[in-house]
């Protein structure tokens, strides 16, 4: 361990050499001199060009890596990668060009939305402890002008396809499955409930899975044979859906010590993650079911929102009630960006998220104060355009379309909009 410790100290020690050395090339004196007395570069680095060809060089092999990847990764979306983007292209449209296409409303505050995986598809969930499923293309056809003209937004039918009064308290999460048409919700009523959606008649779900505590959240394994629960209780539970089957970590000391907010699997099922009450973000081993990993105050002590893998799995996406979103390296632990400018009147009252747009270019949190939508650049964290989300209300959850330009807002003023972008940015 110190012989490698050691190793890594020399190599940087080189590169700062390198990067004085290029400084004086390149006639940035002053500069130069203050790096060199910064890092105590002893003896002093001459004027040279070599970190500029060491670059070129290494740029190469990176392109050519990069093209025998893609021969087995053709049309396969491997997600932001830091490693090898600098540049902070965006290939999709900003956040804030988005239209409102649809609002569909509850009796009371709308607390929980989900797109399916196929991205045609919502569904959205109220303190009245109704579901609503929404068809993704119905409610496009309402609200595209050239449609309304010739009535044929009439002619497809309405949006809401299905309506389910299976819980008797709050709908607090939605997931659809993977990869059949099952919606699972959770609920306040200590239940969480698994719907066949294939079926217009079905009002009731055809499997039920009961708890002793109020449930928070919920994630689908990849395979969708598995699902990760988070209650009022500090335990993650883990469910086999076809026996029901409830399993825990084995260790109790490596639970939370409060409430779970959230959980999310990485979409390789390596790996899971689950924010809580108690300000810390665990990283679990999804076949052991072993934390391997705590971010202590992670959003500097205050309650952990929502986690969120990206989908080549190298970084996680977290939000506190800090009104901060962070970045974090996981092979390294540490926090790579903060996104900042949310916020203005400090800590949050109310839990909401932090997601990322279709493409992994945007970041997207809803401002409480404000009502209005905050975005970033995923890359550099520059701040884009505010934009106002139309609610009277906080927005309680948010979530973007998998497959195109698309999100969906909640909110306590009973309300849930959905957001297009009609027209794609050409490239």
């Amino acid at each position: 361990m110190k012989e490698k410790m050691s190793d890594s100290i020399e190599k940087k020690n080189l590169l700062y050499r390198l990067i004085i050395s290029q400084l004086f090339y390149d006639g940035h004196h002053n500069i130069a001199v203050e790096l060199g007395t910064l890092v105590r570069a002893d003896p002093p680095c001459p004027p040279s060009d070599k970190l500029f060809h060491a670059v070129v060089e290494g740029l190469a092999i990176q392109d050519q890596s990069r093209e025998n990847i893609n021969i087995y990764k053709d049309n396969v979306f491997c997600g932001i990668d830091l490693e090898f983007e600098t540049e902070g292209t965006s290939i999709a449209p900003e956040p804030a060009s988005y239209e409102t296409a649809y609002v569909t409303s509850h009796k009371q505050a709308c607390r929980a939305g989900a797109f399916s995986h196929d991205g045609q598809l919502v569904a959205t969930g109220s303190v009245d402890a109704s579901i609503k499923i929404l068809d993704v293309e119905r409610m496009l056809a309402k609200s595209a002008p050239e449609e309304t003209e010739t009535g044929r937004g009439e002619q497809q039918g309405h949006p809401v396809i299905r309506t389910l009064y299976d819980h008797t308290d709050e709908v607090s999460f939605l997931e659809f499955h993977p990869k059949e048409p099952v919606l699972a919700s959770g609920s306040r009523d200590c239940t969480v409930k698994l719907f066949d959606i294939s079926k217009a008649s079905v009002k009731k779900a055809h499997k039920v899975l009961t708890d002793c505590q109020a449930v928070r959240c919920l994630t689908f394994h990849p395979t969708g044979d598995y699902m990760a629960v988070g209650t009022d209780h500090n335990v993650v539970r883990v469910y086999d859906i076809n026996t029901s089957q409830c399993f825990v970590s084995p260790i109790a000391s490596q639970q939370h010590n409060s409430s779970v907010t959230c959980v999310k699997y990485a979409s390789n099922a390596k790996l899971y993650a689950t924010g809580s009450l108690d300000g810390t973000i665990k990283i679990w081993d999804a076949i052991s079911g072993r934390c391997i990993n705590t971010f202590d105050k992670a959003h500097d002590g205050a309650e952990v929102c929502s986690v969120a893998f990206t989908s080549n799995g190298k970084y996680l996406l977290s939000s506190g009630k800090d009104s901060l979103v962070k970045l974090w390296e996981l092979s390294t632990s540490r926090c790579l960006i903060a996104y900042t400018g949310a916020g203005t009147t400090g800590k949050q009252e109310h839990n909401t998220q932090a997601i990322f747009n279709h493409t992994e270019d945007y970041v997207l949190f809803p401002d409480e104060a404000t009502t209005s939508l905050c975005s970033w650049n995923s890359r550099n964290a520059s701040r884009l355009h505010l934009m106002s989300l139309g609610h009277n209300g906080p927005v309680r959850y948010i979530v973007h379309s998998p497959t195109q330009p698309a999100f969906l807002t909640c909110s306590d003023d009973f309300r849930a909009r959905f957001w297009y972008r009609r027209t794609t940015v050409q490239t």
